[in-house]
């Protein structure tokens, strides 16, 4: 499970070669959603802050999240995103 970011108690992973569309999953204590890189659309079970929290680092890191996924699914390493601060 490859870690490209931590903020907050937050968790942000992605998969190697995970299916379409383009997203990363969103891990805070037992709870997780995916959320899509492009729309933010989530899936999963995130308190409402958190979700907040995540859609600011997704809008901010867009491009970053974008590379790790193609990085992803080529099974390649991903590179480091940097936190909300």
């Amino acid at each position: 499970m490859p870690v490209i970011s931590r903020f907050f108690g937050i968790s942000i992973v992605m998969y190697h070669r995970d299916h379409q569309p383009p997203h990363f999953h969103a891990k805070y204590g037992e709870a997780e959603a995916t959320v899509e890189i492009a729309t933010g659309v989530t899936e999963g079970s995130l308190s409402r802050r958190v979700l907040q929290l995540v859609n600011e680092w997704r809008e901010l890191h867009q491009p970053e999240l974008l590379e790790d996924w193609r990085l992803a699914r080529a099974n390649k390493p991903l590179k480091p995103i940097p936190p909300l601060d």
